[in-house]
């Protein structure tokens, strides 16, 4: 099964993909409730944080099934499906790929046997140090004779966390968590508890919700909402988080350093999520009135690009007090097409998103509201759209900084060498464009506009400055995508027999 990808503005032509969010997490502990639609639910609400495939793992405490399949949440659960898969606990995951492969093996949630019980886990992040994880799991199959199929750094982690036979779980997770570099927030489980752990500078989002009969851990408040829980607190960068029927229990395996990441308030969270206390459309709005101040225009109407410019048009437009209107129509049904369109009709392709209402844009100068500028082909044809359906002028204003440096923790921006503002000045960005004028929000504004303090936020898509040491920043994301399969395989080694019979499990697919 194939199905589509972002929500974004950006990925309209072919060959010109804006940023992609690299996965959305949920997890479920409620004897008594449907855990299998309730994470369904959920996934469902995180749905734009990745489209390439879904899975669900359910435990009834004596086993752990799993279900995944490529496609969008909706694509690959049925209700019967969802009736199949009954227990107390389960998590789930939508994915977009950063390491591996987009395929049906690399889908998560992923699982291992061992011999004392199962681990099922889904991750949202992107590991900076998988050579050095290849190299444990290596040395672990030389000690048990357990063969990982390594594709993921997901794949990798639940490997390791696999391969301590004479530990529990929860203790195999702290030391693995101390080994792993980069960003990370998991929800895993073996077949009766559910664990949640977020990296120490907690750069991915991961929160803790109540329900009346149980709890729930999300990327994001607005998968909480969907559920019907309350919103507990946010897991603490550093934390390993344990639920069973003796309740909740927390341990740390490392110190705190917050850094959350900036991007998820220009783009990446739903607008209905709260970070850090705050509504993330509130700070969206309270950028585009900063955006108004910094970067004045003389124009009669403001149109965000929908939907992710939408908020900050709003701020522009109260801020500037510029009328702000509807100009440009989404098609909300249209994700990643997998058909390519033949050069006769490539030009064509932001219309398969956006189409522009001429009856509100003809003999109008306009300010137009988006995001982020990635490589600048999709604002090229904006303009170029909105010049055809009338507009006299286009000033165009972004609200964020100039993106400047690729992500190598969970987003998929293009390479530096593809990202149009690493080497080119706003104005020549903006000659690029065709617009008659450009203007981004500062990175201090940006900031300011968030509450959280810019000690406490991973800011490198825009300073380059990265909390994390990484082992080849200079390498294309591209490229980096495929580290582990270009890794040397690991010769197998003959299996040695468990010491006792591994817990049953049936993995579900469809044909």
């Amino acid at each position: 099964m194939r199905a589509g990808d972002g929500r974004l503005s950006h990925d309209l032509l072919p060959g010109d993909r804006g940023p992609q969010d690299a996965c959305g997490v949920f997890g479920v502990w409620a004897p008594g409730e449907e855990v299998a639609k309730l994470t369904y639910f959920g996934i469902y609400a995180l749905q734009h944080r990745g489209q390439e495939s879904a899975g669900i793992a359910v435990s009834d405490g004596a086993q752990i099934v799993v279900y995944k399949d490529m496609g969008l949440v909706a694509q690959v659960f049925t209700e019967a499906d969802l009736e199949s898969l009954r227990g107390h606990l389960a998590i789930g995951h939508t994915r977009y790929s950063t390491t591996g492969s987009s395929c049906w093996e690399n889908a998560q949630p992923t699982f291992r046997s061992t011999p004392n019980a199962s681990v099922a886990l889904a991750h949202n992040g992107n590991l900076t140090n998988t050579r050095e994880l290849a190299r444990r799991v290596a040395e672990r199959v030389a000690t048990d004779g357990r063969m990982p199929v390594a594709t993921t750094d997901t794949e990798l982690v639940t490997a390791l966390l696999a391969s301590y036979p004479d530990r529990s779980l929860e203790d195999s997770a702290v030391e693995v968590f101390r080994a792993v570099r980069g960003a990370f927030s998991v929800v895993f489980m073996d077949e009766t508890t559910l664990y949640a752990a977020r990296d120490p500078y907690g750069i991915r989002p991961l929160v803790l919700g109540r329900l009346d009969r149980g709890w729930v851990v999300a990327s994001e408040t607005a998968a909480l909402d969907i559920v019907g829980a309350s919103m507990v607190r946010e897991i603490e960068p550093g934390e390993l988080v344990a639920i069973d029927e003796g309740g909740l229990r927390t341990r740390r395996f490392a110190a705190a350093e917050p850094k959350g990441c900036l991007f998820e308030y220009v783009y990446l969270a739903r607008p209905d999520t709260k970070i850090a206390g705050r509504g993330v459309h509130a700070t969206r709005v309270e950028v585009g009135r900063r955006l108004a101040i910094e970067c004045p225009a003389d124009a009669d109407l403001v149109i965000p690009v929908p939907e992710s410019g939408t908020p900050a048009a709003i701020g522009f437009a109260q801020a500037s007090g510029i009328p702000y209107g509807t100009g440009l129509v989404k098609n909300s049904y249209v994700g990643r097409t997998f058909i390519q369109p033949s050069q006769t009709i490539r030009q064509l392709g932001i219309r398969l998103k956006l189409n522009p209402l001429r009856d509100v844009i003809e003999g109008q100068r306009l300010v137009v509201v988006d995001d982020s500028i990635v490589r600048g082909n999709t604002q090229r044809a904006l303009v170029r759209m909105l010049r055809e359906a009338g507009a006299t002028e286009v000033h165009v204003r972004i609200s964020s900084p100039p993106v400047t440096s690729p992500c190598f923790y969970g987003i998929d921006f293009a390479s530096r060498s593809e990202l149009i503002a690493n080497g080119l000045t706003v104005d020549e960005v903006r000659v690029a464009i065709g617009a008659d004028s450009l203007g981004y929000v500062s990175l201090e504004q940006l900031v300011a506009a968030t509450t959280v303090p810019a000690s406490r936020l991973c800011r490198a898509c825009f300073d380059g400055v990265y909390p994390v040491p990484v082992d080849e920043p200079e390498l294309p994301e591209r490229q980096r995508k495929h580290l582990l399969e270009q890794l040397e395989p690991i010769e197998p080694i003959e299996p040695i027999e468990p010491l006792d019979t591994p817990p049953p499990v049936h993995v579900l697919t469809r044909p």
